[in-house]
């Protein structure tokens, strides 16, 4: 028989000793970020000015720590924000697709809306900057309590990490009061959730970071996903825009750098609200639970750490030359191409519509596919991912490694995720993986990882 939810007995991150060094590190990185790049301090060249550091952190932190903990108008606004876009996510009417097929043999339903979302947004938007012109006032306030919004979002993914990790070990009730038929029962109306093969380790500080449950819900609105694509990604594209008001505030006009940089990760972050159904293919979405690791990840990192080079470009004014923007443009021309056209080839792939394309066929008798784009390396996708990050690193020139950050962090993340995916492919697939792998020795970089 096979068990439902089976005890994790590898963990990954370093276990709970490594999850408890992340919970504290991830956040001193945020913080970090903005102590080097504020009004008070801008890091410049490859060295820390400490004094300086240390008298931003007092400034910011130190003597404001109350506030900044405890700041009722952050959290206000962060909780309109957020359950606004809850209540949309819900109701804007959409598309209906269903999840892969889970371990129970069921599939989760979702309401794909991120076309009518999108719309929605940028007309409100545009119709604010039309009336107002560069003087929004929530683009104001998004600038003047970045800090605060920062603290806000990281209190706020901690709490609804243990909303998720304590509702997890409530069974879930059938609606027709009979179990779900799939042998997880337990008699009276009620059967178990389905929790992460990675996020079920007894180990309570570990699956709160990790994520116990797969696909924690209120009733059918899934928060993980909603979190992967909604509040984070959203507010990424605000905190840019707020940088960009405020730099037409001080200099009176905007640079080419600071409308590149906004224009640039707009379609990323665009595209990504837009492929919904995409992503319920992913591994974070079919396999990763959902815990601080997540929530964390996608309601503060993502935005308070990706909006550097807007911030950065609001303390220096930097003009790019015709030619400098050329090669950047192209740069994030190619990179998409890539990661645009070997997503779509593997959903392709994946639905039965490119048979004729090469591909080993496994023991478990799904296909590994070997020609096209996911012949040149394993993760070419990802590889279009690192161009992307560079583009948009560029139009801050070499001043200062600091808003390399980016490039550096995320082709750091890509790696360990490589890592990650051949661990688990290797226990999906077994010989049949070591066969791809000879076939397709490149990891992620053709002809060189």
């Amino acid at each position: 028989m096979t068990v439902l939810n089976p005890v994790t007995k590898t963990t990954e991150f370093g276990g709970p000793i490594g999850s408890l060094i992340l919970i504290i590190f991830l956040p001193l990185v945020t913080l970090f970020l903005f102590l080097a790049c504020n009004e008070i301090y801008l890091m410049e060249g490859f060295n820390l000015n400490l004094q300086l550091l240390k008298d931003a952190f007092n400034i910011y932190v130190y003597n404001d720590l109350n506030n900044l903990l405890f700041d009722y108008q952050s959290w206000k606004y962060y909780l309109y924000w957020f359950i606004s876009l809850a209540l949309l996510d819900v109701y804007i009417p959409g598309n209906e697709k269903f999840g892969i097929k889970l371990r129970d043999g069921s599939k989760l339903k979702y309401n794909i809306n991120g076309l009518q979302l999108v719309s929605l947004l940028l007309i409100i938007i545009c119709s604010r900057f039309y009336l107002l012109g560069f003087n929004l006032p929530e683009l104001n306030f998004l600038y003047d309590n970045f800090l605060n919004l920062m603290f806000t979002t990281w209190e706020f993914s901690i709490l609804l990490s243990f909303f998720v990790y304590f509702t997890s070990f409530i069974p879930l009730r059938n609606k027709n009061g009979n179990g779900n038929g799939n042998g997880n029962g337990n008699g009276n109306g009620n059967y178990e959730r389905i929790l992460s093969i990675n996020g079920n380790s007894k180990n309570i500080l570990f699956d709160w970071f990790i994520g116990r449950e797969l696909n924690p819900r209120i009733g059918d609105w899934d928060i993980k996903l909603f979190c992967e694509l909604r509040p984070g990604l959203l507010l990424w594209f605000l905190l840019n825009l707020s940088c960009l008001q405020r730099q037409f505030q001080k200099i009176g006009y905007i640079t080419n750098s600071m409308i590149l940089v906004n224009l640039l990760q707009f379609i990323y972050i665009i595209d990504g609200v837009l492929n919904e159904e995409g992503c319920l293919t992913m591994v974070d979405i079919t396999t990763d639970g959902f815990g601080f690791m997540l929530a964390f990840g996608d309601l503060c990192w993502v935005p308070f750490c990706y909006c550097l080079q807007a911030r950065y470009l609001t303390l220096k004014e930097i003009n790019l030359t015709n030619f400098e923007m050329l090669i950047i443009i192209l740069l994030m021309i190619i990179g998409f191409y890539i990661f645009k056209a070997s997503n779509n080839e593997k959903n392709n792939f994946r639905s039965g519509k490119l048979s004729n394309l090469k591909s080993i066929k496994t023991e478990r008798g799904t296909k590994l596919l070997i020609e096209g784009w996911w012949g040149i390396s394993q993760h070419i996708n990802y590889f279009g991912d690192m161009i992307i990050a560079l583009s948009w690193c560029l139009p801050t020139k070499f001043n200062t490694i600091l808003t390399y950050f980016y490039v550096i962090y995320f082709t750091s993340l890509l790696i360990h995720r490589q890592i990650r995916d051949d661990e688990k492919c290797f226990k999906k697939y077994g010989n049949s993986w070591i066969e791809y792998k000879k076939k397709v020795p490149y990891k992620i970089i053709p002809y060189v990882y």
